[in-house]
């Protein structure tokens, strides 16, 4: 009988927090900088320096923690993780072993079997490397420090996940709560959410763990569920065919869909660690963890629940709109200005996320205003502009975040409401089109469309739809 195999997959995610400057020092922290340009001797690791906690990353983390439902603990440690390689210039990361900031938390997600819980093992605060660029030209390595000193906490989770589906579940769970806080952009196509797939396979049944290999350079979603799919029918041939999976940590090439193995996986021994002599414990008091609980967000099944009491919009739109916080957040901004959620909430629907797809954006890349919105669903209201301008209005809107009222102004997009000149455009209309009448005579409803459509064109669209369809009715 054919042997059937199970996947057991724990994940290291790495997460840039959304501070303004380094963790150990005040060098800036933002992203696309030229090389080397944010840096100073604490964050390239000049003999004599001396680290000096970020308050601020201690604050994210705790955050984290307690929206992961974990364990806080109330005196942290700073740990050496001595390895050496070109981007990590001390020859040692400043990380946390031996006494984490936060431990035993656990989240929900939601799978194609029902609810899960996956549990949390342990975050912690480390400090990241700098970046390699490797020259295939020069055929050379070179090292850029921006990243050095960037704060990053590490979420490791238990082996609780079974495959791709679970993982994609909980890093989008992860990534959700994390923007919610605004502890992170966690963008992983800049880095600032990254994954390490820990993954092994074992006989359905047994509950020993197989050998466990890691993989790293995973930047995506796709990759990542890839990845796993190729490293799970990797260690089962190995199996099959009798042979041994080694312990070791790979890189998996998203092109060629393929891993190679970097390194033999090392252990926390062979990382030499010791306290950070240079660091002093941290202390979370009381009233410090108080503070931080309480400026707890409102997360998205909150929200979830808020929205289908206060605002009568379906509950697909819900599901979308909080999807995002930058999104819930323009929703509700704009429902306090014009009191519209039905109206605000097709325009987010509609027009935004058709925008969006087409232009390759993630909802938190929106840079309109509330107000603009509002006004221009109050321009619609009143008539002032038809559907059909708004939309293009819009178009303008969102590309340029620009006051509606003043462009319609400015490109005389107001609608036409004078009955004299819509009347003349009407009868000139139907003067051209007697087929069009005739057919509308003998009963084809479809026939008032078509002219209602021409007389628009002649109005260059900025006539009233209403007041043309009546007037038509009324002229034939």
């Amino acid at each position: 009988m054919e042997r059937q195999y199970e996947t057991v997959i724990g994940l290291e995610v790495h997460v840039e927090l959304a501070t303004k400057t380094k963790i150990f020092c005040g060098c800036s922290t933002a992203f696309g900088g030229a090389p080397n340009t944010h840096t100073c001797p604490v964050c390239t690791g000049m003999p004599g320096t001396l680290p000096v906690l970020n308050k601020q990353v201690v604050e994210h983390a705790i955050a984290v923690g307690l929206a992961l439902n974990c364990e806080i603990a109330q005196c942290c440690k700073f740990d050496r993780k001595n390895y050496f390689y070109p981007d990590n210039p001390q020859n040692y990361q400043i990380s946390q072993l031996y006494l984490p900031l936060c431990r035993n938390g656990h989240v929900e997600i939601e799978t194609q079997e029902g609810k899960k819980i996956v549990g949390i093992h342990e975050i912690h605060m480390e400090e990241d490397a700098g970046k390699l660029i490797h020259d295939e030209w020069e055929d050379c390595s070179l090292v850029d420090y921006n990243r050095s000193g960037v704060p990053l906490i590490e979420i490791v989770s238990e082996p609780d996940m079974r495959n791709a589906n679970e993982v994609i579940a909980y890093l989008e769970k992860l990534r959700m709560t994390i923007q919610y806080l605004g502890a992170s952009d966690c963008k992983l196509n800049e880095g600032s959410m990254r994954a390490d797939v820990n993954l092994s396979v074992r006989e359905v049944g047994t509950t020993t763990l197989g050998t466990r290999t890691e993989m790293k350079n995973l930047n995506s979603f796709k990759a990542i569920a890839h990845a796993i799919e190729g490293e799970r029918e990797r260690q089962i041939a190995l199996i099959e065919s009798g042979q041994k999976v080694i312990q070791e940590t790979r890189r998996w090439d998203d092109v060629k869909e393929y891993s190679y193995a970097m390194r033999s996986k090392e252990d926390a021994q062979d990382y030499r660690y010791f306290p950070d002599p240079d660091l002093m414990p941290v202390y979370v008091s009381d009233t410090w963890l108080e503070q931080i609980r309480n400026r707890q967000p409102e997360f998205r099944e909150e929200k979830m629940k808020r929205y289908k009491k206060e605002y009568d919009i379906p509950d697909y739109d819900i599901g979308i709109i909080t999807d995002s916080k930058h999104l819930s957040d323009l929703f509700e901004e704009t429902v306090a200005i014009c009191g519209q959620p039905k109206k605000v909430s097709n325009w987010l629907m509609g027009e935004t996320l058709r925008l969006l797809k087409e232009k390759n954006m993630d909802p938190e890349e929106i840079c309109f205003e509330p107000a603009y919105l509002a006004k221009l669903i109050e321009l619609v209201d009143s008539k002032a502009i038809n559907s059909s301008v708004a939309k293009d209005v819009f178009e303008v809107l969102f590309d340029k975040n620009v006051d509606p009222e003043e462009y319609i102004n400015q490109k005389g997009l107001r609608a036409v409401r004078d009955e004299e000149a819509l009347k003349k455009a009407v009868e000139e209309v139907l003067a051209a089109n007697p087929k069009s009448v005739e057919d509308y005579r003998n009963g084809k409803e479809k026939a008032i469309g078509f002219l209602v459509g021409q007389t628009m064109k002649a109005m260059k669209g900025k006539a009233d739809p209403g007041m043309v369809n009546q007037l038509l009715r009324e002229l034939l």
